[in-house]
């Protein structure tokens, strides 16, 4: 059963998280004549940070970059903790009256493009029912993984361990693991917040590994934005202290793609002396891929370390063979007993919170489409995804996608234009979406998007870059166009989508 149709709407948003609520204060500053909706699939609004509860929940990006441009972080701690974050999302819509225009319970399921209307029609389901939004122009901020479950291997005996199995992304509230034996499978950067968070009260807690990570420990505050804080306004203080965080990332991240040998020495050094020249380092903290091959995981003032020095945690380097009554049987021949197991396996990644993308009725197969400038899908008219870096902030690069639709919109409004759509060229050769070995990448990347071999399709992963170009570059750059309804019409070949825009 359908509702109505509302009025049309200047732009819808999808997602009510960090990006989302980030999206509509830029609208508001640089398009306040632009009427705009967030729907959001959940009750609240803060996305990650909302569903996530999992013990020691933070961000494991520097909050001077991981924060909103517009609006400084105040909080202190360098990796705030899930709370803190929700806390500063809530509070950044109800100051600017973000708030007002989020419509909860909204879970969107689809969006068609009518090219003779230059429109896009959302559906949403709300309350058992199916209501659809028209706007001009869309924007995806619903992340990149669904919501609904977390990635979970199907592993051997499963169904015969007698404790309790919880996925980090389904965590309930009332458990307890206060002197109880936990064993956490996983090394990424979930693993390594749980491990000392479980610590604290657990009998024992061990982190499973099939392979190392690179995990470095990282002071809770940033001395600078600390003494800053005191001599300078709030604002300018954040603006130098997030200036100097962006320019230390691209530097470490430079550096280990030029002299990744000199990088993973100098990290594993750094671990020897957390841990000490007993601790088997060469076997559970020397990775077999290169320094930003995958994301680094931090420990903030070492607090994973100081756990595995105490006692209170261990880490194992070894296969499961199955789960038993009592644990986890190892390929070794080792067995780890449990009362707890956590699988921290990953994520499912998806595109567009799920929802299904059609150009005039017709489905469209995001695998067989471009990413242009990071942004926006090659062929597909009025529509944006906030999607952020690999190997930084999220934030930074869906700060720098919302100037960029804003932008486009007030140059759409200056020139009467109702279309902007990206048209890659025939011969534009294809790349996969990200350079990254981790698993959740590799197993979503045929589902994914593609990026091209040159700019604006190629992603650069570089905030310098896409800031000259996403916040200075020309609109009309030769791969962007502009037409009106009417002039955008549908070419299908049976291997790709093609538009075509009369000049």
């Amino acid at each position: 059963m359908s509702e109505a149709k509302s009025d049309v709407l200047d732009v819808v948003i999808v997602g009510a998280g960090l990006s989302g609520v980030g999206a509509a204060y830029h609208l508001q500053a640089r398009c306040p004549e632009r009427s705009y909706m967030i729907l959001e699939s959940r009750a609240a609004m803060g996305g990650t940070w909302d569903l996530f509860r999992y013990p020691g929940i933070r961000s494991d990006s520097d909050m001077y970059t991981f924060g909103y441009a517009f609006r400084p972080w105040t909080g202190g701690k360098v990796f705030a903790d899930g709370p803190a974050i929700r806390d500063y999302i809530e509070t950044t819509a109800s100051e600017n009256g973000i708030d007002t225009h989020i419509r909860y319970g909204h879970r969107v399921v689809g969006a068609n493009w009518d090219s003779d209307k230059a429109l896009w029609t959302v559906t949403a389901e709300h309350d058992g029912k199916r209501v659809e939004f028209d706007c001009r122009f869309l924007m995806l901020c619903s992340g990149y993984y669904r919501y609904e479950q977390g990635y979970m291997p199907d592993f051997p005996g499963q169904g015969d361990f007698g404790g309790e199995i919880v996925h980090p992304q389904l965590w309930p509230e009332d458990l307890d693991y206060s002197g109880k034996r936990v064993v956490i499978i996983g090394s990424g950067a979930t693993a390594v917040t749980l491990v000392p968070a479980m610590a604290q009260s657990a009998a024992h807690v061990t982190m499973l590994q099939r392979s190392p990570t690179y995990i470095a420990a990282r002071p809770s505050r940033d001395g600078l934005a600390d003494a800053l804080q005191r001599v300078l306004p709030s604002k300018l203080a954040y603006l130098i202290a997030r200036m100097k965080n962006i320019a230390l990332s691209i530097y470490v991240y430079q550096l280990s793609k030029r002299f990744p040998a000199f990088v993973k020495r100098q990290v594993i050094k750094h671990v020897r002396e957390e841990l000490g020249e007993d601790f088997d380092v060469e076997t559970h903290f020397t990775p077999h891929y290169n320094p930003w091959d995958q994301r680094f995981c931090l420990a903030p003032d070492g607090d994973f370390f100081e756990a595995l020095r105490t006692g209170s945690a261990s880490i194992v380097t070894d296969h499961i063979e199955c789960f038993t009554k009592t644990g986890i049987r190892l390929k070794s021949g080792a067995e780890i007993e449990a009362d707890i197991i956590v699988p921290a396996t990953g994520l499912d990644m998806q595109l567009a919170g799920g929802s299904r993308l059609s150009l005039d009725g017709v489905p469209v197969t995001p695998a067989e489409l471009f990413t242009y400038r990071g942004m926006m899908l090659g062929n597909m008219p009025n529509l944006a995804l906030a999607f952020g870096y690999t190997n930084a902030s999220w934030t930074l690069k869906v700060d720098l996608t919302c100037e960029r639709v804003c932008r486009m919109l007030n140059y759409m409004e200056r020139t009467g234009a109702e279309i902007a759509v990206p048209i890659p060229p025939d011969d534009l050769q294809p790349a996969p979406l990200l350079d990254f070995s981790s698993g959740y990448v590799q197993r979503a990347l045929p589902h994914l998007p593609k990026q091209g071999s040159v700019a604006p399709w190629r992603t650069y992963q570089n905030y310098i870059r896409d800031m000259l170009a996403i916040r200075y570059g020309r609109l009309e750059d030769g791969h962007m166009r502009f037409a009106n309804a009417g002039e955008y019409t549908p070419r299908l070949s049976h291997t790709a989508l093609r538009r075509d825009v009369a000049e």
